[in-house]
């Protein structure tokens, strides 16, 4: 639950909103267009400018409205004290009219972006832009007001205590100058202003304290006078709202030196007024000031209007003196005290607790097949046993008074090996050590594990000799080694594949061999055809007839196979290209004067991407029309908007 509100952003006015999104759209959009363009990118110019423009708009009102907290979702504390301050209707509609500002700029954006999309000229499209952005500032324009005073709102929210509406409270209520905002500086740090006239605290105040490791808040209300609701004041109308909303121990304060100006009975007729407030809480009744007059100096009629005090349940009366600093810390712990039991008291009367745990609790009941009753079954033992009585003397002892008979809890500690079944009962409190003299003791529990451990070895040993742990699996013949021989030869194969695949992979920066300049061997050629299924003794006889290998010089396989095309070795040359390589500059070409055309395409079909290259949009250079302002001279009265 939001307790504070102050992260809201700024209200600006409405002029400053139109600088704002005007210069942000003439910053981050395009601004070169020139009538030479096609027609598609000057609708698309403008279309961009009056988009972008909206959702400038749309995206300030937007963080606007959300910023503010919504006032039917909030506690009711804060929707009561909200309506107090600002006036729930007013602050709406301010909200509505910055809402629907925001629904009419979206609209104008959609109807002019249709318009542009059917623009038949620069200027025509200019003039769209101008009366889109135009009627964009109109709408802003009207929002003057309600900026205004949303600004007021926002600076004021962020000046509101944070109250949380249901930790742990302590409300101070009362007439004026009773002594409340004494007693809240006395308990709490709280800076709070005293002063010796009625009406100092104008607003609530808020201070927090400590009383048993938990975290109390203590808020000070401004004075109540005793007239009806309708005819109290913004101020008073807080204390109200505090009073009826948060779930607190209301400490009502009273002034028995009548210093306040307002006599006994007037305070008393203020607590009986607005007692129906006090419904479902703790209240206790301060007697202020009691350093001045004390309850027992008062007269008789005035002590019995005191006590009528007490004839609301659970109200109790204390005295203290917040300028001697007497018996304060005593008020607020009984109060503190009181609000705790009251808050106990009230978990355990609610429902919601106990259904919450109910639900995670599930019983499984077995479905009945008959109807026969199978009732529990209880041993004749367990129902003859005699019900236990603290007071029988002959009664069972119990471990609970064995504890009570040697100190008592935190002196006598329960013997855990009591119930251990040995066969000497001597044996009970007996350390057994798991290593003793550097062995391990399980190892000495039997005397004859030697034995044990040396006839289990025979035994395993006459076990494997005969062939009982062979499985079959250990049995190989011929056709299941073939099969594991191509298996791993497929793994070093898919081994060697990938390490080349990561090798190519690193070649990034790296010059690459041609495939027709790489040079591999007639033996590794051989063998890769070998690897793949080929038979090879062909090529082997081939080889023997046709080419007498000079040891001097070793052939490449490519040598080999032009060469058994009939390919001579002086055509050979390492410089010269591929035999299946074409001509990509003059095929298709019969003669020059179709490759001066072919070249002259290409260059035209060039020119509108170099063009395009060399200067865009969102180029702030401008080489032949250069900016009218840096030419205009000094501007004269008339209008200064080049938007």
């Amino acid at each position: 639950m939001q307790l504070s509100w102050k992260d809201i952003p700024s209200v600006p006015s409405s002029n400053d909103m139109l600088d704002i999104i005007l210069n942000r759209t003439q910053r981050k959009t395009p601004t070169v267009i020139r009538p030479g363009f096609k027609i598609t990118r000057i609708r698309a110019f403008y279309m961009r400018k009056v988009k972008f423009t909206a959702d400038g708009f749309a995206e300030k009102l937007n963080d606007l409205i959300t910023g503010f907290p919504n006032i039917n979702d909030v506690h009711p504390f804060h929707r009561d004290l909200m309506d107090t301050l600002y006036e729930k209707n007013h602050y709406k509609v301010s909200l509505a009219a910055v809402s629907r500002a925001k629904t009419l700029i979206e609209q104008v954006s959609r109807d002019y972006v249709r318009l542009l999309k059917f623009g038949q000229s620069l200027y025509q499209c200019k003039q769209l832009k101008r009366a889109a952005l135009g009627r964009m500032a109109t709408i802003t324009k009207k929002l003057k007001d309600p900026f205004t005073y949303l600004e007021q709102v926002r600076q004021h929210l962020g000046r509101l205590p944070s109250i949380d509406p249901n930790t742990r409270t302590l409300l101070i209520c009362g007439y004026p100058n009773v002594g409340k905002s004494s007693f809240l500086k006395c308990i709490t740090k709280a800076d709070v202003e005293v002063q010796p006239y009625a009406f100092t605290t104008k607003s609530l105040y808020v201070g927090h304290f400590d009383y048993k490791y938990l975290r109390f808040q203590a808020i000070d209300t401004p004075g109540i006078l005793d007239r009806p609701t309708e005819e109290m004041n913004n101020i008073e109308m807080q204390s109200i709202y505090a009073i009826a909303h948060l779930r607190s121990c209301v400490l009502y304060f009273m002034d028995l030196s009548e210093q306040c100006g307002f006599s006994i009975e007037a305070q008393v007729k203020l607590f009986h007024s607005i007692k129906p407030l006090f419904a479902n809480k703790s209240v206790m009744v301060v007697m202020n000031k009691t350093d001045i007059v004390k309850a027992e100096d008062l007269s008789e009629e005035q002590q019995e209007l005191l006590k009528t005090l007490t004839t609301v349940p659970g109200v109790e009366i204390m005295h203290a003196s917040c300028h001697e600093e007497e018996n304060v810390m005593q008020v607020r712990n009984q109060a503190c005290e009181k609000l705790l039991t009251a808050r106990i008291e009230q978990k355990l009367k609610g429902t919601a607790r106990v259904n919450n745990v109910l639900n995670k609790i599930h019983v499984a009941r077995p479905q009945a097949r008959d109807d026969l009753d199978r009732s529990a079954f209880i041993p004749e033992s367990v129902k003859q046993t005699k019900k236990y009585d603290p007071e029988d003397p002959n009664r069972r002892i119990l471990a609970r008074d064995i504890e009570a008979e040697n100190g008592g809890a935190g002196v006598y500690n329960i013997n855990l090996k009591d119930k251990y079944l040995l066969e000497d009962e001597d044996w009970k409190n007996d350390i057994m050590p798991e290593v003793l003299d550097g062995k391990n003791v399980y190892d000495f529990l039997d005397p004859d594990i030697a034995a044990k451990l040396q006839a289990l070895e025979e035994e395993e040993e006459k076990l494997d000799a005969e062939g009982f742990y062979d499985s079959d699996s250990d049995i190989e013949d011929d056709e299941t080694l073939d099969i594991k021989d191509k298996a791993q030869w497929i793994r070093n194969k898919q081994k060697m594949m990938i390490n080349e695949g990561r090798l190519r992979k690193h070649l990034k920066n790296r010059a690459v061999m041609p495939r027709d300049q790489v040079k591999k061997d007639f033996n590794e050629m051989e063998k890769h055809m070998y690897n793949i299924g080929h038979d090879t003794t062909k090529l082997k006889n081939r080889l023997g007839k046709n080419i007498t290998i000079d040891n001097s010089k070793e052939l490449s396989g490519v040598d080999i196979l032009k060469r058994n095309q009939g390919i001579k070795a002086s055509k050979i040359s390492k410089k010269s290209a591929p035999l299946n390589q074409s001509d990509r500059l003059n095929d298709g070409l019969n003669d020059g004067k179709l490759r001066s055309k072919a070249d002259r395409l290409l260059k035209v079909q060039r020119r509108e991407r170099n063009r395009q290259a060399r200067q865009g949009e969102a180029d702030r250079h401008s080489t032949a029309a250069l900016p009218k302002h840096l030419f205009s001279g000094k501007r004269g009265i008339g209008s200064a908007d080049r938007r």
